[in-house]
């Protein structure tokens, strides 16, 4: 029976031995792009030919629900159940990823064949995600290996449509809860703090991405004849935005700010840099509330950002007056922002900054939702990760992005910390998308160590379930 040491080793040399870039080479072979509903086939066959096998090897029990209630989500829900009296921790990965963009990556790459530069291995899928929830299968392998037990129970669910909002996967955990049932939930995506830094994060920030559009007639009419006469709906619609946010990236409106910055939320961020990689742009002095640090905006507070906007050409532009101009927004919030009635909100303080004719209308919305700093799971993983790595872990209330951990904490109700197995510059989503071979070896170090930690050596917060009795 190998010890804690022993196993963090076998995992670092399993990395060195160039044996976890060969199995990441071939989940990345599998052109799992979601976007686009042609390859359906390919990602229920990374489910059913990758995943499945890997987990009935460790003793899983395996159920594929293919294209789930005729929607465009697959899933997979693996379970090992070793006794029922044990700690059962919910894991996740998803199978997809974004578009290749085939023909736009350096050096001639091909997205879709994993291929190394010094310590990167590029490929897409290979931070996100296939590359981090190999890392968890892996760890979980270890832990078989070393001691034919894990000492805890597994339920491993993987989806098909992370990339295109993990559709139906809400009310897919909704009508299984049982099969879904644990204590903890314990996952890997998005990025770390930086390359060199163990994270764990709590939770996300939700999103609406609303429009604004000042369409004010068909026809476009000479600047000359008719400026100063009628409305410009490029100006008018700049105005407009003006009144939820202005010039220094400051939301105006108090509707879109949550209610104040948790104090548990504040002593965690303390001390916390941002944009120190070496590829991350400068964080611009004089953007964003001056009140905060810029790691509390980014983790702990609500931006207002202009996405997209336009009016007539501004690549050719013509003598005239546009007819029309349209502007896209996104709020990212955290818990304790109310996004209900948003899309009137808006349209109330656009009324009465005099804009009427500026019209506001919600696009999409998902959830914010994390767990508290201070809960007791979350101080237990990093002291594991600690004694993994010699280092301090960095524990982020939520990342500034988004994640489906909504369906997880509060759906489910569970504890969530992820674990993530990359960097800010990982160019997820772009081209040259990449894992640091770094990142990988201490990573599976980091869940080598907490799976033993939360099985062999059993110190995690997890209190057995007591039934009660009633005469």
């Amino acid at each position: 029976m190998s010890n804690r040491k022993e196993i963090l080793k076998k995992a670092a040399s399993f990395v060195d031995g160039g044996g976890f870039f060969s199995e990441l080479a071939a989940l990345v072979g599998h052109r799992t792009v979601s976007t686009n509903s042609a390859n359906r086939l390919e990602l229920n066959s990374y489910l059913t030919d990758k995943i499945a096998p890997r987990l009935q090897q460790m003793g899983f029990d395996n159920r594929i629900h293919a294209e789930w209630n005729g929607g465009a989500n697959s899933f997979l829900v693996g379970r090992r159940i070793e006794n029922p009296d044990l700690p059962t921790m919910l894991c996740y990965g998803h199978a997809d990823v974004v578009d290749g963009h085939e023909g736009q990556w350096d050096e001639g790459r091909d997205p879709f064949t994993l291929s190394a530069e010094g310590e990167r291995w590029y490929g897409r899928g290979s931070a996100d995600n296939k590359g981090q929830h190999l890392v968890n299968l892996k760890a979980l392998e270890f832990l078989l290996e070393a001691h034919g037990s894990l000492g805890f129970n597994v339920v491993f669910l993987f989806e098909s449509g992370e990339e295109i909002g993990s559709p139906d996967l809400a009310e897919f955990a909704e009508a299984h809860r049982e099969e879904l049932a644990a204590d903890v939930f314990i996952a890997s995506d998005g990025p770390r703090l930086s390359a060199e830094t163990p994270t764990i994060f709590l939770g996300a920030r939700g999103g609406v991405t609303f429009e604004l559009t000042a369409d004010l007639r068909e026809e476009s009419y000479h600047s000359g004849n008719w400026g100063g006469l009628i409305r410009n709906p490029a100006t008018t619609l700049a105005a407009a935005i003006g009144v939820l946010v202005d010039g220094h990236g400051r939301i105006r409106l108090p509707a879109l700010l949550p209610s104040t910055l948790p104090a548990a939320v504040r002593s965690a961020l303390e001390g916390i840099q941002v944009a120190t990689g070496a590829d991350d742009p400068s964080v611009d002095a004089g953007w964003g509330d001056p009140e905060l640090t810029p790691a509390e905006r980014v983790y702990g507070w609500n931006t207002l950002e202009v996405l997209a906007m336009g009016a007539a050409d501004p690549y050719h532009p013509v003598n005239a007056i546009p007819g029309d101009a349209r502007a896209i927004l996104q709020l990212r919030f955290v818990v304790g922002t109310d996004v209900t009635g948003l899309e009137s909100q808006v349209q109330r303080a656009l009324d009465g900054h005099g804009f009427p004719m500026v019209r506001a209308k919600v696009l999409t919305s998902f959830p914010a939702s994390r767990i508290e700093p201070d809960d007791p799971w979350v101080s237990w993983a990093a002291e594991s990760l600690r004694e993994s790595t010699g280092l301090p872990t960095t524990i982020l209330p939520n990342i500034g992005g988004s994640l489906p951990n909504a369906v997880f904490e509060s759906i489910l109700g569970l504890p969530t910390l992820w674990i993530p197995h990359s960097y800010p510059g990982c160019l997820q989503h772009a081209p040259n998308e990449h894992m640091l071979e770094p990142i990988a070896r201490q990573g599976l170090q980091l869940m080598c160590g907490l799976f033993h930690d939360l099985g062999v050596r059993g110190n995690s917060p997890f209190a057995p379930r007591v039934l009660s009795t009633h005469a």
